[in-house]
């Protein structure tokens, strides 16, 4: 079920370049990088809109914590706050690469915020990534910036999945049971939303 605020929104390029504009020559250029990739990719077959999408941001962002890029905390960035500060945490490379691809076309229902547990060098660490389901009930592949290739989960047994998201519904794990409404639930997802609406990517 698309919630009612949403069902009315869709991608719109010419908001996103004048969104970008606003920002400065920089991020402009790199806007219009991405509406191109997002145009020539809604003519791809979808595994090829993801490797693309998950490779533009992947290269553009440089990793770094919201306390250095935004001196809070946590902060949830549009894909054009992370274009313009060249950088973000690991929601908000999941984020531009949910927005992208549902700009491109990729049925949000197929894509799922996932934030999980993921073990690196021996640490069980708070992680976010993006998830891409071919079919309801299918294994999903997962988008990540700490790995480069798009792979299927099976093949991330780094990753502990808590629960996901996307503008449809909440779930516990990456199952099919709902949990609630996300943007009830989830305050910084709320507002990421109604950001990269405000930018043109829904």
């Amino acid at each position: 079920m698309v919630l009612p605020w949403l069902a009315a929104a869709a991608y719109d390029a010419s908001r996103v370049l004048e969104a970008a504009a606003r920002r400065g020559p920089r991020v402009a250029e790199q806007a219009q990088a991405l509406v191109q990739l997002i145009e020539r990719s809604g003519t791809e077959e979808e595994s090829l809109r993801l490797r693309d999408v998950n490779e533009f941001f992947n290269r553009r962002l440089a990793f770094r914590d919201d306390t250095v890029t935004w001196g809070v905390p946590d902060y949830w960035a549009s894909p054009l706050e992370g274009l313009d500060k060249r950088a973000g945490d690991c929601e908000d490379y999941a984020a531009a690469k949910y927005f992208s691809l549902a700009a491109s076309g990729v049925p949000t229902a197929r894509l799922r915020m996932v934030y999980v547990r993921a073990r690196l060098d021996g640490q069980s660490l708070a992680h976010m990534v993006l998830a891409y389901y071919a079919q309801p009930g299918a294994e999903p592949l997962i988008l990540d910036n700490l790995r480069p290739e798009v792979l299927p989960a099976s093949q991330r047994p780094d990753l502990t999945p808590v629960f996901s998201f996307n503008t449809e519904g909440l779930w516990q794990g990456v199952g099919a049971v709902q949990a609630g409404d996300p943007l009830a639930r989830l305050s910084l997802w709320r507002d990421l939303v109604a950001k990269a609406r405000a930018e043109g990517f829904l």
